[in-house]
């Protein structure tokens, strides 16, 4: 890695669910742009289920197997946007 790289934590895991970096000095790179697009996908859907949580939890008569499937996907949602915003987060400029 040469010192103009960027480390960056892509929006997914390898199979083994580790972090996958990317290394690059070119932030318009064809895998940067996929990560951009992967992260962007990722945070609508999290917007999507968060309208969808919201009426299903105004609603008296949703049953638990629902509510379970939600917590599921409000979970698979979370830890997907956690990871956006880590990555996110680690490459604001950090003042020297």
């Amino acid at each position: 890695m040469t010192t103009s790289d960027e480390l960056r934590l892509l929006p997914w895991t390898g199979p083994d669910g580790k972090p996958c970096f990317l290394s690059t000095d070119d932030s318009d790179s064809y895998m940067s742009r996929l990560a951009d697009n992967t992260e962007s996908v990722q945070l609508g859907m999290a917007t999507e289920l968060l309208d969808r949580a919201l009426d299903m939890l105004a609603d008296t008569d949703t049953q638990p197997d629902d509510l379970r499937l939600l917590a599921t996907d409000l979970t698979g949602a979370l830890r997907d946007t956690l990871r956006v915003a880590n990555s996110r987060g680690h490459r604001l400029a950090t003042p020297e």
